[in-house]
């Protein structure tokens, strides 16, 4: 009877997050699962090093009472850009996605993927985005409750034909664009952006679609980039915000101690680690380059100041777009300095 009991308790709850997104409040010593979603695949970097590590910390501290089924390659289902609400609604409980994927509806996170305002490190850079969210950001993801707010580190370059060492090496290159404020510094750099999901890379350089990509190294050997380009510049243009967030009403109907988990492994306690992990998930791809026999370099700084000065309207359009656009950049510029002097 008991077993019954708890299986339609269980199944209740699961119902009414389904259907409403609203979870019923979770009994003192109920075991909670929790559904996370991702679009990487199962062998990234990303669930190697984050999601399944963090699953396992959580069951743990949890005395087993909580349970994360992670569901990578958009497994629950729709498209990476659909992963937000996916979180907001309760499709899933919670997700890892890329808030740069929907355009304009996270318009103040994007001040960290604006060119050449990314730190030379994931782990300075995820530090500077994380006291940023605290002080500019709740507002933006007030429909969740994030987890974590981070980045990778610095993208590349890579090129299937060319090595990339000046600007008009560049001029009509098809290149996958990650978010908007890099595809339109591309186009002020003479490329022609493609977009397309991460996952979708593969293809699009296999059949000419793209002629190169602007990922960090981290994703080059699980997506199996490495296999069809040969030329490596390191530019320091951009980094990716990503969101780790979770339902706010799965959240909410946890006991205090169970939520007492689940911050102790996200936010202050979580980012500065997170940031060495995705600095440390450059190596894999770097050296599978290098073994493979790739060419691999980096801007001169004359090279880069020209990059720096053609992107500049980038910056300059959304500072002017943004209130207090001006301050906030500046900030997000000095809190990424505070870090790497640290």
């Amino acid at each position: 009877m008991e077993k019954r009991t708890f299986l339609k308790n269980t199944l209740a709850v699961a119902g009414a997050a389904a259907v409403s997104g609203v979870a019923g409040p979770i009994r003192a010593q109920e075991q909670v699962k929790l559904r996370m979603s991702h679009f990487l695949s199962p062998m990234a970097p990303a669930q190697t090093k984050l999601f399944q590590p963090w699953a396992d910390r959580v069951e743990k501290d949890s005395g087993g009472r909580i349970k994360c089924e992670i569901y990578p390659a958009m497994q629950l289902g729709g498209k990476p850009p659909q992963l937000f609400d996916q979180a907001r609604t309760g499709v899933a409980d919670i997700i890892w996605t890329v808030p740069g994927y929907t355009p304009g509806r996270f318009p103040i996170s994007a001040v960290f993927e604006l060119p050449f305002v990314v730190g030379d490190s994931a782990e300075a850079t995820a530090q500077a985005i994380w006291e940023f969210y605290k002080a500019h950001l709740r507002d933006e993801y007030k429909d969740v409750h994030p987890l974590l707010l981070h980045c990778h580190a610095p993208g590349l370059v890579h090129m299937k034909d060319k090595l990339v060492t000046k600007m008009e090496d560049l001029q009509g290159k098809k290149l996958r664009l990650p978010t908007k404020p890099v595809g339109d510094a591309l186009k002020l750099l003479g490329a022609s952006p493609v977009g397309m999901p991460l996952p979708e890379a593969y293809e699009a350089l296999s059949r000419g679609v793209a002629d190169g990509v602007t990922v960090p190294w981290e994703v080059m050997k699980p997506q199996r980039l490495n296999e069809l380009t040969k030329y490596h510049t390191y530019t320091g243009l951009y980094t990716n915000v990503f969101l780790m967030a979770m339902n706010k009403q799965k959240y909410e109907s946890l006991p205090a101690d169970l939520k007492a988990v689940i911050d102790k492994n996200s936010g202050d306690n979580f980012i500065k680690e997170i940031g060495e992990a995705w600095d440390d998930a450059e190596v894999p791809g770097l050296q599978q380059a290098k073994e493979m026999g790739h060419e691999i370099t980096r801007l001169s700084p004359d090279e880069k100041a020209r990059w720096k000065k053609t992107t500049q309207p980038v910056v300059d359009a959304w500072i002017a777009a943004t209130p207090n656009g001006r301050k906030l950049y500046d900030e997000a510029v000095a809190l990424i300095a505070k870090y790497e002097k640290k």
